[in-house]
C-alpha cells in the first residue's frame, strides 16, 4: 500500500504570505514516529519560513517558530491543523 494524500492546500494571503499544507497517511509508522502520518505545513512571508510543522524522517514531529526548532507532540490531524493555524495567526502582520 502506498501513502495516501489526505490534504493538500496552497493559499496566497492578502499580506503576500503563503500557506502550504500536505498531509499523507502512511501504511505504517516510520520511526521515531508512533503514528502513521507524514506532514509538512508551512507559512512563508517575504521568502522566509515564519511557521513550519513537519516530521522529516529521522527527526520526528517538530515545529519551526521564528527561526527556532522545537519538539512537537502530535495528537491528531485536527489538533495539528489547529496548532499550525494558531501559530500563523499569532504572527500575521
Amino acid at each position: 500500500m502506498k501513502a495516501e494524500l489526505l490534504k493538500q492546500h496552497r493559499q496566497r494571503l492578502p499580506n503576500g504570505g503563503l500557506i502550504e499544507m500536505k498531509i499523507w497517511k502512511l501504511p505504517c509508522p516510520v520511526p521515531p514516529r508512533n503514528h502513521a502520518f507524514k506532514y509538512r505545513l508551512v507559512y512563508v512571508l517575504d521568502g522566509k519560513r515564519i511557521v513550519g510543522f513537519d516530521n522529516a524522517r529521522g527527526k520526528g514531529d517538530h515545529r519551526h517558530l521564528d527561526e527556532k526548532e522545537h519538539a512537537y507532540r502530535f495528537v491528531s490531524i485536527d489538533q495539528l491543523l489547529d496548532d499550525f493555524l494558531s501559530e500563523v495567526e499569532r504572527r500575521m502582520p
